[in-house]
């Protein structure tokens, strides 16, 4: 039975300059283009974004289409949160980054986030009620905003109007890509 076909996606991916996990945005970045969606990757400052591999080694500066204030009014099927500790730390500090996630959960369009990306939920008002999971350090935070957290490989959760995709860490890639692709 041949494989059903989703409709392509357009699909922005958010992600501060410095400290993303590089596996947990260059591998959505690239399974997702090559599954045919239009993805288009934003840093706050439009600088490119320095990637690091188990939150210390620093590893390629990964180019980006522009910042995030040029794509504010623009509407996408899918956001992208990718992980890593400090990136997941200053994007829930930015006001931007906070806006365009309301914004997309308020439009009750898809948002999906993985590793230590959902701290940015917290922050954005929007993990309360919401069936996730993260990076394990992550667990009781987003528990005390009044998550549900559950230790799976990826979590897709429906609550409040919005479909929000969640996995814990970059060994949980290839159904959280699946799970982006089909939603």
């Amino acid at each position: 039975m041949p494989k059903e076909k989703y409709m392509s996606k357009k699909i922005l991916v958010v992600s501060t300059d410095f400290g993303t996990e590089k596996d947990e945005l260059v591998v959505p970045v690239d399974k997702l283009r090559e599954l045919g969606h239009e993805v288009t990757v934003v840093t706050p400052n439009g600088k490119p974004v320095q990637t690091v591999v188990g939150d210390k080694d620093w590893d390629l500066e990964f180019p980006v289409d522009g910042d995030l204030a040029s794509h504010l009014n623009n509407d996408y099927d899918v956001l992208l949160l990718p992980g890593g500790t400090v990136n997941a730390d200053n994007a829930r500090l930015d006001d931007d980054v906070l806006a365009v996630l309301k914004k997309q959960a308020g439009a009750g369009r898809t948002v999906a986030a993985i590793c230590h990306a959902p701290w940015t939920l917290i922050d954005a008002g929007l993990a309360r009620d919401k069936n996730l999971t993260s990076y394990i350090s992550v667990r009781i935070d987003l528990e005390n905003a009044g998550a549900n957290w559950h230790d799976v490989p990826v979590q897709v959760c429906d609550t409040a109007g919005w479909k929000l995709i969640t996995s814990r860490n970059p060994g949980d890639l290839a159904p959280f890509i699946e799970a982006i692709d089909q939603a």
